[in-house]
């Protein structure tokens, strides 16, 4: 097994996921502002701050704010269904974003509806229930946590590991690298 390249993947994809996870969430909430009329002020995606999206006026706000999290964990799990439907190679890497992004905004969406953060604190002032937020937590966690079944021999872990493949490594730190990079950039503006 050569260490370096699994743990360069497991970090670098790791990373990638989170702030790509990121785009993909505030991305549904730019999209249901423009869909419903809001005007969008600012959008904040950087590395190292939790992104976030402000919308003024926004006359639909309990849209905006599910679209984040709806278009945020289903985007990247219909971009799974197609990379598998045309076989694209590291499509494990397809899987695993894809199930992290369910993870990630189901965590946030169903342990949000006891701490009414953020986006689910939006939610529940707008007319949301508790139960809506929970259901939506355990349905897009479970789905993200069946993705994720069986990926740790890619990642290099569990039985039959071996070697982690190469150019996933490359690929994830390419990835990573252009992620982290634009939205410096970005942020700079």
């Amino acid at each position: 097994m050569r260490k370096p390249d699994q743990i360069v993947l497991v970090v670098t994809f790791f990373g990638f996921s989170w702030l790509a996870m990121q785009v993909a969430h505030e991305l549904g909430h730019v999209l249901g502002a423009v869909m419903t009329g809001g005007r969008v002020t600012n959008v904040i995606l950087h590395p190292l701050t939790i992104s976030r999206t402000d919308v003024h006026p926004n006359p639909r706000p309990l849209l905006v704010a599910w679209a984040g999290p709806v278009f945020g964990a289903f985007l990247p799990a219909i971009m799974y269904l197609i990379a598998r439907g045309i076989r694209l190679p590291g499509l494990f890497l397809f899987r695993f974003f894809a199930g992290f992004c369910l993870i990630a905004n189901g965590a946030y969406i169903g342990g949000g509806a006891f701490t009414a953060l953020a986006d689910a604190g939006d939610m529940l002032r707008h007319g949301s229930s508790i139960c809506q937020l929970s259901l939506f937590g355990v349905v897009t966690t479970a789905m993200g946590l069946y993705l994720w079944n069986g990926l740790g021999p890619h990642f290099g872990f569990g039985k039959g590991q071996g070697g982690v493949d190469r150019r996933a490594t490359l690929a994830s730190f390419i990835l990573l690298t252009i992620l982290v990079t634009a939205e410096i950039v970005m942020a700079v503006r």
